[in-house]
């Protein structure tokens, strides 16, 4: 594997750039994954490091602008999740069976993983084709395809009765375990 960038040697770096994202994620699995988006960025905009310049302070730099564009994606998924949320509340209620199994359906939606609930979002509900879905999450084709395929199979499981979402399940107020029988 060439760990280094023409001019550098990114090893060197690492524990640096580990300890700094640690700091900002507060959580190691998202530090490692940081340092790996941000090693990518750098390696892909090597060409804006000058010469001659700090390479410990140039990579931590574009470790915390990798941070702050995850920040920044997190927000504006929120906000998709938080708008499709208030459309589903305020759309006219349905009978009460209706009303009762698109919040269970609702539920297994917002259940799937993020990944695959936001490609089937963008296909399925915002009506964008598989490239410009694809672009708009800056993943190949294949890739949306394949999780809008898992995310559509999950909620034929909930449909068959073979899942159900957790924020679905009913409680029985009353009664005892003896009444079961």
């Amino acid at each position: 594997m060439n760990n280094k960038i023409p001019g550098f040697n990114v090893v060197g770096q690492l524990a640096a750039l580990r300890r700094y994202a640690y700091s900002l994620t507060r959580d190691s699995d998202e530090a490692e994954d940081l340092v790996h988006d941000a090693l990518v960025n750098a390696f892909e905009r090597q060409s804006s490091f000058k010469r001659g310049g700090n390479v410990r302070n140039w990579l931590l730099s574009v470790v915390h602008n990798s941070f702050v564009d995850h920040l920044r994606q997190k927000k504006s998924q929120a906000r998709r999740i938080e708008a499709a949320a208030e459309l589903a509340d305020s759309m006219t209620p349905a009978v009460q069976d209706q009303s009762l199994r698109l919040k269970q359906i609702k539920a297994a939606f917002f259940e799937l993983p993020d990944e695959q609930r936001d490609a089937l979002h963008l296909v399925a509900i915002e009506e964008l084709s598989y490239r410009e879905a694809a672009d708009a999450l800056g993943i190949p084709v294949g890739t949306l395809m394949s999780r809008i395929s898992r995310a559509r199979a999950s909620l034929r499981e909930f449909e068959a009765g073979r899942r159900s979402p957790a924020s679905s399940h009913l409680k029985v107020v009353g009664g005892s375990r003896d009444d079961e029988r």
